[in-house]
Formats: C-alpha cells, sequence, structure tokens
C-alpha cells in the first residue's frame, strides 16, 4: 500500500475522506471534507477526484460532493444487515400500518445504536432517528435494548462512562442504568417515556436470529401518552415474525 511522507497510506486517507459524511450530511464542499478529515485542501481534493473516477464518490453541478451510487451499490450488496433488513421490512410496513408512528431497526454498532431501517409516519410524533443514524445506547429504547443482551464487560464499559443527558427523564447515572438494563432482561423488552423528547416515548423489543441470540432492536416511537403501553404487544408480535423470518427465510425468485 502506497506511504505518504508522514507514513499514513493512501488509503486510510481515503477512508477518512468517506468518513467526513455524517449521517445528515447530504453533500459537503471540498473545505469541509478537508476540515473534517484533517487533510490539506490539495490532498482531499485530489483523492475525491480520484474516488469520483471510480463512482464511490461525485460531483455535483456546483462541485459539491456526495456519496456515489457505485459505493451505494457495493455496500448494500455486502451489507451483514441485509438478511435482517429483508425479514424486517415487510413486518415493519404492517405495523406501521396498525400504529402509525415511526418504526425502526436497529443494531448495536460500538458504543452506540445504529439505525438500518426506519418507516417514517406523516404527522407522527416527533423522532430524532434516521437511517444509518446512531444514538447513544443508554437513553434510546433500542440502545437499553441491545445493551441489556450485549456482553457483561460492554455493559460494564457503558456503566462507567459519562451518561449524556437529553432531558429531565434521561437515565443519568450509572445506578439507573443498572437497574433499567436488569428491568428490560427481566421484562423482555424497553420502555423509555421522554428520555430523548419530552413528547415521545420509545418501545423496543428484541430480534433475535435462529440460535436465539439478541442481533437486533425492533421498535416504534409513539406519543407519551396513556396509551403508549397498549403497543407493546403488537410490537412483541411484529418482531417474533421477523425472527420466525430470519430462520426460514423466503426462497429465492424462480
Amino acid at each position: 500500500m502506497p506511504r505518504t511522507q508522514g507514513g499514513e497510506s493512501v488509503l486510510s486517507r481515503a477512508v477518512r475522506i468517506v468518513e467526513a459524511f455524517g449521517p445528515g450530511d447530504t453533500a459537503l464542499t471540498i473545505t469541509e471534507i478537508a476540515r473534517r478529515s484533517r487533510l490539506h485542501i490539495a490532498t482531499a481534493s485530489r483523492l475525491v477526484e480520484e474516488l469520483s473516477s471510480f463512482g464511490w464518490l461525485q460531483r455535483d453541478g456546483d462541485r459539491r460532493v456526495r456519496i456515489g451510487v457505485r459505493m451505494w451499490e457495493v455496500v448494500s450488496r455486502a451489507s451483514p444487515t441485509l438478511s435482517l433488513r429483508e425479514a424486517a421490512m415487510p413486518v415493519m410496513q404492517d405495523l406501521q400500518g396498525i400504529v402509525g408512528q415511526h418504526i425502526q431497526l436497529g443494531v448495536l454498532e460500538g458504543d452506540e445504536v445504529l439505525f438500518v431501517e426506519r418507516l417514517a409516519a406523516p404527522g407522527a410524533v416527533i423522532n430524532f432517528t434516521r437511517v444509518a443514524g446512531r444514538l447513544s445506547l443508554h437513553a434510546s429504547s433500542s440502545g437499553l435494548l441491545l445493551l441489556a443482551y450485549a456482553p457483561p464487560q460492554q455493559q460494564e464499559r457503558i456503566i462507567a462512562q459519562p451518561l449524556e443527558i437529553f432531558t429531565e427523564r434521561t437515565i443519568s447515572t450509572s445506578s439507573q442504568l443498572r437497574v433499567a438494563l436488569a428491568e428490560v432482561r427481566r421484562q423482555g423488552y424497553s420502555f423509555l417515556a421522554g428520555h430523548i423528547h419530552p413528547d415521545a416515548t420509545g418501545i423496543a423489543v428484541p430480534v433475535r436470529d435462529p440460535s436465539g441470540r439478541v442481533v437486533a432492536a425492533l421498535s416504534i416511537v409513539v406519543p407519551n401518552d396513556a396509551t403508549a403501553r397498549s403497543r407493546i404487544a403488537v410490537l412483541q408480535a411484529a418482531s417474533g415474525a421477523v425472527s420466525r423470518a430470519m430462520e426460514y427465510p423466503a426462497p429465492p425468485p424462480n
């Protein structure tokens, strides 16, 4: 792998350019990419041009840079969440028709929950998640659910860290988090009312692979009112359907 005079490989610099794009970024200028990737603007411009020639990035008419279609194609085809998403999407669509609120599918990625699918509903309660977006494990219903079934050493690491506070209801101490994780394991779901936004309640249930391991969290975001708990049963039924679909995948088309 060719290396620069500073010893860093060209590939590592290219990765830094791609990772300059955050969840909410549809397009960036070369100046923004250079600043975020901590590269000289001339180096960033040269690498962007080279990545664009392969279709990994693309330039707009105003010279702003976007993720290229070729990158999306390869990543979508190789994603380890592909079978999970294929199993979940029909169930998520049916679930949205029943509850009329946001439906989302999250997986544990490092010390955050990464949302790999999301269905939005017009007029639904406020929701800060998006596809390829991340949230803290202690504050989101999906994150808390996944953390409850994560390895003990990861749980202890998160418990020992400072916890970001979003509202007055957010879990903010190690003792609160430890109790909440035990409660999730006992009842089999997470229920967080007003922890990220005062008007919203997040409810999450586990999705399991054929071996019984928790591989994802299926969740809904509903209004923070007296009816929220009535959605738990239908959400549990939906997660069971996703888990069964993963065990018995649909046959390939003829």
